[in-house]
């Protein structure tokens, strides 16, 4: 289990964030965690997902969508992330903070090896008195990448292919994705999943 910590001062709240991957074969890049208040979420179902949300599910990279969470600081809190992969029966806890008035938690990371598909969590209200709530997380495909199952088009150590590919065409839309179907590379009764992917264990352990 890997930690990445937050710094919490004195008007802040801490939580613990474990997540577990419950999938097979499907590994989780760089998770980022976003706290953040009620008047923003960082993606909507039936919705275009953002340039920066769909460089993260097609390549991995949460670089530019933290830098706009971050670039918005009446909205945010703050931002935490992990490192290198998530693999399949692992669990990873991140601490975040956060303070009065930005009460929700957004979670957010591409699986791979998939086109465009990413673990998300979405705008969860955090628990507002000591325990723990658990969440169990879907898989979103961004509808930013067609999901030909080609290695050619999907990062990462199994296929080692390219990652983001802007302009490439796709559904259009976020959606609950719907899984491998083995129409390319991949083999479906390895690496097709019925959600949820993950549990994601959320504890205040701090005011």
């Amino acid at each position: 289990m890997g930690t990445a910590v937050a710094q919490a001062g004195p008007n802040t709240f801490a939580y613990e964030v474990t997540i577990t991957n419950q999938t097979l074969a499907e590994a989780f890049t760089p998770l980022l965690a976003v706290t953040h208040s009620s008047a923003i979420q960082l993606f909507t179902p039936g919705e275009a997902a953002s340039a920066p949300l769909a460089e993260m599910a097609e390549g991995g990279d949460i670089g530019p969508l933290r830098a706009l969470a971050e670039g918005a600081p009446d909205l945010v809190a703050g931002t935490e992330a992990t490192s290198g992969l998530l693999t399949p029966g692992k669990s990873v806890t991140l601490r975040v903070a956060t303070r009065p008035g930005f009460d929700r938690l957004s979670l957010v990371g591409m699986l791979i090896p998939t086109n465009d598909t990413f673990l998300g969590v979405n705008s969860i209200e955090l628990p507002q008195t000591p325990g723990e709530v658990t969440i169990m997380a879907v898989a979103y495909d961004s509808g930013s990448e067609p999901n030909d199952e080609l290695c050619a088009n999907i990062p990462g150590p199994a296929c080692g292919g390219v990652g983001s590919s802007p302009n490439a065409g796709g559904e259009g839309f976020v959606y609950v994705s719907n899984g491998i179907h083995g129409i390319g590379d991949l083999e479906a009764n390895k690496y097709d999943w019925r959600n949820p992917v993950a549990a994601v264990v959320i504890r205040r352990v701090g005011r």
